[in-house]
This record gives C-alpha cells, sequence and structure tokens, in this order.
C-alpha cells in the first residue's frame, strides 16, 4: 500500500486533494451529500493504489532471443512474453525493456489489459554494429489501475546476453603453403595406410587382435603380419591476432583493428570447415584450441570479446604462440611493426612451421601528411622485408582491401611485395 501511495499520478493526486477540498467545504457548509463525494473522491485512489501494489506478486516475465548470437550487422529478435497470475485483470501496462546503448534505443511496448491467467507476447528487434556481449534487460513495466490514478513500476530481474560476433566472410578455396605439415604421416601416406593392398604392417606381437592381421603381406613374408595403428593425417592452423593498442589506427568499427579480427575470424573459419585443427592466439592472453569436438563457434565467442591491450608487446605474443606450437601453418594478423619487431615475429619460423603475415599498414586508416604518409610507408615495407627474409610470406593491407581479394596471395607467394619492399629498402639506403 506504501509504495502504491507513492506511486500515484497526477490524476490521483487530483483526486485526494479534491476530497479533502470537499471533506472542508462540507464541514463548513454543513452539506452530507458532499461530505460523501469527498469520500468517493478519496476511496478510489486509495483503492487503486491497494490494487496496483498488489499486482506486483501477479506477473510473470519470460524473454527469449532468437538467434542469441550473431554477427556485426545482423538483427536478433527478442520476444517478451508476460502472464497475469491473479484472477484479477490488469490495467494498462507499459513495457520497457533495457538495453545497452550499443543496441539502439529501448523499446515501448503498451498492453491495454490483461485478464486473469491471461498471457500476451511483444516483439521487437535489436541490431548491433559493434561486436561484444551485451545484456538485454532487466523489464521494466510501469503498472496502472483502469482509472489512471495510480503507476507503479517494477523491474523483472532476468537478463539475457546477446553476442555479437566478428563478420565472416566467404574465402575461395586455394592450395595452403604447408598445407601438409601436421602430425602422424602425410595425407598421401595416411590414405595409403587404409587401403588393401599398401597398408603399412609390421611383425605379429603376442596380444594384437587377429583381425588387424594383413593376409597379403603374410603370405609375401611367410610371418604373421598385422596393419599398424597409424596416426590420422591431422592439419594444424594456428591464427595469431596483434592487440598491441599502438599497433593499430582509427575509431569504431572502422578501425584497422576491427578489420584484424574480421580477417581472424573469416581465415579461422574457413580453416576449421577445412578440416584443420584450430588454435587461436592473440595478444591479450587469448589461447584456445578448437579441435574435432569444438566448432567454430567457440573461436567466434573469443573474438567477440577480444579488446586493444596497451601492454601487450610483440615478444608476448610469440611466446604465446610457442607455449604449445609444434609446427604447422601460423597466420599472422599483424598491426605496424618496426624492424626490430619484425627479428622477433622471424623466430616463429622454427619447428617447420610456415608462416603467413597479414601486415596492416596501419597508418593508411590516419589521413597525414605527405611527408608522413611516405615515412610510414617506407617503414612499413622495411618491417615486411624483414619478415620476408626469414622465410615468412607476407600479404600487405591496405585501408579498403578486401580480404577475399588478399586470401589468394598466401598461395601464390609475397613476391611482388618482396619487390616493392626490396626497392624500398635500397632507396632508404641511398637516401642514408
Amino acid at each position: 500500500m506504501r509504495d502504491g501511495l507513492r506511486g500515484l499520478t497526477t490524476r490521483g493526486r487530483s483526486f485526494l486533494a479534491a476530497a479533502v477540498a470537499a471533506a472542508i467545504s462540507a464541514g463548513i457548509l454543513g452539506e452530507k451529500d458532499l461530505l460523501r463525494v469527498a469520500v468517493l473522491l478519496g476511496v478510489l485512489p486509495l483503492l487503486g493504489a491497494a490494487y496496483v501494489g498488489r499486482s506486483r506478486y501477479k506477473l510473470a516475465c519470460s524473454r527469449s532471443l532468437d538467434p542469441h548470437r550473431v554477427p556485426v550487422g545482423a538483427s536478433s529478435r527478442v520476444v517478451l512474453r508476460l502472464q497475469n497470475m491473479s484472477r484479477l485483470p490488469t490495467g494498462t501496462l507499459l513495457l520497457e525493456d533495457r538495453l545497452p546503448y550499443a543496441l539502439g534505443s529501448r523499446p515501448r511496448v503498451v498492453l491495454e489489459r490483461l485478464g486473469a491467467h491471461q498471457a500476451s507476447s511483444v516483439a521487437y528487434t535489436v541490431r548491433a554494429d559493434v561486436r561484444g556481449r551485451y545484456e538485454v534487460g532487466p523489464l521494466v513495466v510501469r503498472m496502472t489501475d483502469p482509472f489512471g490514478l495510480c503507476e507503479l513500476t517494477r523491474a523483472f530481474p532476468s537478463t539475457d546476453n546477446l553476442t555479437v560476433i566478428p563478420q565472416v566472410v566467404a574465402l575461395p578455396s586455394i592450395r595452403l603453403p604447408g598445407e601438409y605439415a601436421g602430425s602422424g604421416e602425410s595425407r598421401s601416406r595416411s590414405v595409403a595406410v587404409h587401403g588393401e593392398d599398401d597398408a603399412a604392417t609390421r611383425e605379429y606381437r603376442r596380444g594384437d587382435d587377429l583381425r588387424r592381421v594383413h593376409w597379403k603381406s603374410t603370405a609375401r613374408t611367410g610371418e604373421l603380419m598385422v596393419r599398424r595403428e597409424e596416426q590420422p593425417w591431422e592439419a594444424r592452423a594456428t591464427v595469431v591476432l596483434d592487440t598491441r593498442a599502438f599497433a593499430h589506427r582509427g575509431d569504431g568499427p572502422a578501425a584497422s583493428f576491427e578489420w584484424a579480427v574480421t580477417a581472424a575470424a573469416s581465415i579461422a573459419v574457413h580453416l576449421r570447415q577445412a578440416g584443420y585443427k584450430m588454435r587461436l592466439v592473440t595478444g591479450s592472453g587469448v589461447d584456445v584450441d578448437a579441435g574435432e569436438g569444438a566448432g567454430e563457434g567457440l573461436l567466434l565467442d573469443h573474438l567477440a570479446d577480444v579488446r586493444l591491450d596497451k601492454h601487450t608487446e610483440v615478444t608476448t605474443l610469440v611466446q604465446r604462440v610457442r607455449q604449445r606450437s609444434d609446427g604447422g601453418l601460423i597466420i599472422a594478423l599483424l598491426g605496424s611493426l618496426d624492424t626490430a619487431e619484425a627479428e622477433v615475429l622471424s623466430g616463429l619460423r622454427g619447428n617447420g612451421a610456415t608462416c603467413v603475415g597479414f601486415l596492416l599498414d596501419s597508418s593508411a586508416w590516419l589521413s597525414l601528411p605527405d611527408r608522413a604518409r611516405t615515412e610510414a610507408a617506407h617503414a612499413h615495407d622495411a618491417s615486411a622485408l624483414v619478415l620476408l627474409q626469414s622465410g615468412w610470406r607476407v600479404v600487405g593491407v591496405g585501408h579498403g582491401d578486401q580480404l577475399a581479394a588478399l586470401w589468394p596471395q598466401t598461395a601464390r607467394g609475397s613476391q611482388g611485395f618482396a619487390l616493392r619492399a626490396a626497392m624500398a629498402e635500397t632507396v632508404a639506403g641511398g637516401v642514408k
């Protein structure tokens, strides 16, 4: 009742004021009929406050998101279901779902009335242009009595999470460098061991299953031979994302870092669907394996949360990659580098790893004077040359470049880039 009195509307307070005025006038004038009017005017707001105050315990709400995970720029449908659990009908209900600023303005929906044990559903859509995890809710309900004398605001504590993942760009199928690097035998070998004629065999040992006996080899050698237990071919790939804050430029969805995150997501999904065992490493501490039992959703969820880190250095990134690295394919999305940082990265070429670097010229995301732009381009080419000389394949990335168009360069090599970087180095040396 106390909460209901606090929620009296302007109309309800006017009724109470009129009741007090009518009661005073009835006492002065001695009019009993006027006193009855005063009682009626005073009772109505009190009844409305009591009605609204008790109805807070009689409403149930549920929320569903379809889907719970959406890419940047896509929409998700939110369905709210409100049910009146009491035997009395409600008044007008104003629903307002609280949303973070990135998902747009708060939706407001009016429900005229819910009968006894009646339920009603309303829906709205949300859209985010910035990746991340967003909390949808809680739902705020403003309840009024049938006469609009009292309005009470209640919030349901339940919330739901919407995950906005990076956009995944479809990439053309190409034969990647080092695609046969992996554990076990080569792909051609692993196919052969499953054949009947060319199966890899060894001598029979006590306790071996007789069903593994290879009779053709036994007949040829004169000794009992069984099929070997070969490790299946397994392609491994590591996607490395540079999260150094000073290596990227630009703001919002158009920043160079967002280009790198989108590229990391697209490459990881493309390789995962091609049968690679994926690993994602970032400079901010993310280190995720996605084997056969884990889909690309695990990688995308981590990329939805990744942020720039002011304290990360290239040495830290290299150490994290090396912790569990045993060769395979390494694809790095790199921001701006100097030659010293490029030399540190060149150390990843060890242990038979094939390294491909998408080197972003992040200064292209800024408007620079001609001289500063030329100096930035020379520094970009010099760091690329260091990587190329250590055996990396380097793909240069400028503002406005599309990943799908750059992706085939990972298979063709970096001859054009190498020539341009070497010429830049020669020019720089001549100027000195």
